[in-house]
């Protein structure tokens, strides 16, 4: 059975988004992996679309940073851009906030509840041990929770920044998703309370604790780099 692309009850606008989406998804959840060969052909069959869609998603998503078309090598995921990354984290912080806050302004009782939801199917999926949904779950959560400030230009720059940060290694790490659900439930509580400076300092929290770990991890293992 064909993996469906980002949370069921998501709407694309066009079929370019709804492909884009799915392998912003994979790349991020680590299911396709930094460096890998991608094809239309084999994402239009997957995804039982036309090779067109596929054709304009992978152009949306070469200018965000996901993917890059070599010469002689076609389309490949893109790398870590780990000297940046520092930076990136200091970016995530200020857009992620801005975005958390006007989710809040706009949040009914109904977008809390689905995202409740979320993130029980994110605890499941631990419990059972299912790493790849896990991974996938937890970007879904933090893409609809951002698609609630209907704020697309920064909800572009983020995406823009996310194509840069090594989630899938930090994902890696021993005990990470389990504590990465117990931060979530934190930024779920402020925002259910209307707490708003809650809320930025669960986000700003949830963001250095993962990259903390890496870098943790990293010394424990005599490496000061990143590598995929």
């Amino acid at each position: 059975m064909r993996e469906k692309a980002c949370a069921a009850d998501m709407s694309f606008k066009t079929k370019e988004e709804y492909v884009a989406e799915f392998l912003r998804e994979g790349i991020l959840a680590g299911r396709l992996a930094r460096g890998a060969r991608l094809k239309q052909a084999q994402i239009a069959r997957e995804l039982d679309i036309s090779i067109t869609p596929v054709r304009e998603a992978f152009r949306m998503l070469e200018a965000e940073g996901y993917i890059h078309n070599i010469t002689h090598r076609g389309v490949v995921v893109a790398p870590f851009d780990a000297s940046a990354t520092r930076e990136i984290i200091e970016l995530r912080v200020v857009l992620e906030n801005r975005l958390v806050l006007a989710a809040m302004r706009n949040m009914s009782r109904e977008d809390h509840a689905q995202l409740a939801a979320l993130e029980h199917d994110f605890e499941q999926a631990i419990a059972k041990g299912d790493r790849p949904t896990v991974r996938a779950m937890n970007y879904r959560f933090h893409s609809h929770l951002y698609s609630l400030a209907q704020q697309p230009q920064t909800l572009h720059f983020m995406q823009v920044l996310w194509a840069k940060y090594p989630f899938d290694l930090i994902n890696r790490i021993g005990g990470r998703v389990g504590r990465a659900a117990q931060e979530h439930g934190g930024i779920l509580k402020a925002i259910a309370a209307g707490d708003e400076p809650a809320a930025l300092t669960a986000v700003r929290e949830h963001i250095e604790a993962g990259w903390k770990e890496l870098q943790q991890e990293l010394k424990q293992a005599g490496s000061g780099t990143l590598t995929v």
